[in-house]
């Protein structure tokens, strides 16, 4: 899906993974907000660890909504192992305030907690945006990663886990999961926790028509948005001859398909780049990235071909 670029709306930038002293967070969730909202964010989702030792917080943000920003409700979820026998983490984003806890009280697994994928499957059925969170800092097997069938999208850059434990990718995770089929999107976050530089490094860029809860969320469902470090996506058409990109100044724009095919194009300033779809046809998919000349990168959500 390309066409949200040119439809009515504009974009606003969030933050979706983010925790305060609600959970293991360093700020109180009002200064969590009042930091991001004067970086020049739109929105963002504080998402503490809804775990028994901290209440299973769900933090009420809507004191904090201005004119000019917004929050959206949701919290990070624990419940079950993982392969490697750790916690799973999920992410989830527009969840009610009443979302029922799971049996996990702490960051360790127990017998009588509900499965990671049973869990995302009731959180999205209570109508959240759920990602995978950090594959690679999780040590998420490709098998753990299939399981979660309800997912809408993959945590592919997580600046937090970039600062903490050079461990931010899942870009991995993603295209083998659309190698099979998996039509899912990606994006990048902070997980910031403010004990550390692990804010204002990765958001996404939602095209809506308000800057309202309920709208950036259906906008998330539908895939219009995409993600960055810094650079803007301004425009990405598919023809039958060639795919076009208009962005902010980058010296780098690569296409990456299914298995090792990629394609890059490189010079100084360019603002718009295209590369023959031929290269692509044997790939029912292609993806964006874009970098500029400090190494930033912005990227496009899968587009399908078919």
């Amino acid at each position: 899906m390309t066409d949200f670029f040119t439809a009515p709306g504009r974009f606003h930038r969030g933050n979706l993974h983010t925790h305060s002293t609600l959970s293991d967070g360093a700020l109180e969730p009002k200064e969590v907000c009042r930091r991001y909202r004067d970086e020049g964010y739109d929105f963002i989702s504080l998402t503490d660890h809804f775990l028994g030792r901290y209440g299973w917080p769900i933090a009420d943000t809507e004191p904090y909504r201005k004119p000019d920003f917004t929050t959206i409700l949701g919290a990070e979820l624990h419940s079950g192992a993982q392969a490697n026998g750790e916690l799973w983490h999920i992410l989830a984003v527009g969840l009610p305030a009443g979302f029922e806890p799971p049996a996990t009280k702490d960051f360790f697994v127990t017998d009588d907690q509900e499965t990671g994928p049973q869990l995302a499957a009731r959180a999205v059925a209570a109508g959240a945006y759920v990602s995978i969170a950090h594959p690679q800092w999780s040590g998420l097997t490709l098998d753990d990663a299939r399981s979660l069938e309800a997912a809408h999208a993959v945590e592919t850059y997580n600046h937090g886990c970039a600062t903490g434990a050079d461990r931010p990718d899942g870009f991995h995770t993603l295209d083998l999961l659309l190698a099979e089929g998996r039509r899912l999107n990606l994006i990048a976050t902070d997980d910031a926790h403010f004990t550390e530089p692990d804010h204002f490094g990765g958001w996404v860029m939602v095209k809506a028509t308000e800057n309202d809860p309920d709208a950036l969320v259906d906008a998330l469902k539908a895939g219009a948005f995409y993600s960055s470090q810094g650079p803007e996506l301004r425009n990405i058409v598919v023809t039958d001859d060639e795919i076009v990109v208009e962005s902010s100044a980058v010296v780098s724009m690569i296409v990456q398909a299914q298995g090792n095919t990629a394609k890059a194009v490189h010079g100084l300033s360019m603002t718009r780049s295209s590369l023959p779809l031929h290269k692509f046809a044997a790939s029912p998919w292609v993806r964006v990235t874009v970098i500029d000349a400090a190494g930033k990168r912005a990227w496009s959500n899968p587009i399908w071909l078919d």
